[in-house]
C-alpha cells in the first residue's frame, strides 16, 4: 500500500482548521457583537463544519485514494458554500424574509437548531444579516474562504 504525500495531510488539516476558525469567528460576531445570523449564514456554518470533518477524516486516511476522495468531497462542499454565499449577497440580503428558502428548509430538516441553538439558531432575517466587516460584506469574506478551500481541495485532484 502506497503512503500518501504528507503535504496533502497538512493541507487537509489546514483546511479543517480554517473552517473551524471561520465558524468560531461567526460565533464571536453573533454572541459578542450581536450579529444575528440568517438561514444562509447558518447553512454556511454547517457547510464549514462538514468540510472540516471530511478533511480531518481524509487526513487520517493513509491510502492516497482516500485522501483524494476526501478532497473531492471537500471541493463539492466548498463550491456549494461559495454558491450559498453568492446567493446570500445577490438575492437573500435584498429580501426581508428568509422563511421557506432552501437554506431555511435545509436547516430545519437537519434539526440542528434544537440540538445546538447557540451555534445553529436562526435569529435574524437576511436583510438584518447584511453586515460589512472592514467595508466588505460578511458573506464575501465567507465566499473568499470557500474559494480558497475549493482551490486547496482541487490541487490533489488536478495533480493526479
Amino acid at each position: 500500500m502506497a503512503v500518501a504525500n504528507p503535504a496533502s495531510r497538512r493541507t487537509l488539516l489546514a483546511m479543517a482548521a480554517a473552517c473551524l476558525v471561520a465558524v468560531a469567528l461567526a460565533l464571536v460576531a453573533q454572541h459578542a457583537f450581536d450579529m444575528r445570523p440568517c438561514p444562509w449564514c447558518i447553512l454556511q456554518r454547517v457547510i464549514y463544519l462538514v468540510i472540516a470533518v471530511v478533511c480531518v477524516i481524509g487526513a487520517l486516511l493513509t491510502a492516497p485514494i482516500g485522501r483524494k476522495a476526501a478532497a473531492g468531497i471537500a471541493l463539492v462542499f466548498a463550491l456549494l458554500g461559495a454558491a450559498s454565499a453568492i446567493y446570500q449577497h445577490v438575492v437573500a440580503a435584498k429580501s426581508s424574509s428568509c422563511n421557506l428558502t432552501l437554506a431555511d428548509k435545509i436547516i430545519n430538516s437537519l434539526g440542528l437548531e434544537s440540538l445546538f441553538p447557540a451555534m445553529f439558531q436562526v435569529t435574524g432575517s437576511c436583510a438584518e444579516a447584511a453586515v460589512s466587516v472592514l467595508g466588505v460584506p460578511f458573506e464575501y469574506w465567507s465566499l473568499a474562504l470557500f474559494v480558497v478551500l475549493a482551490g486547496l481541495a482541487a490541487r490533489p485532484l488536478i495533480r493526479g
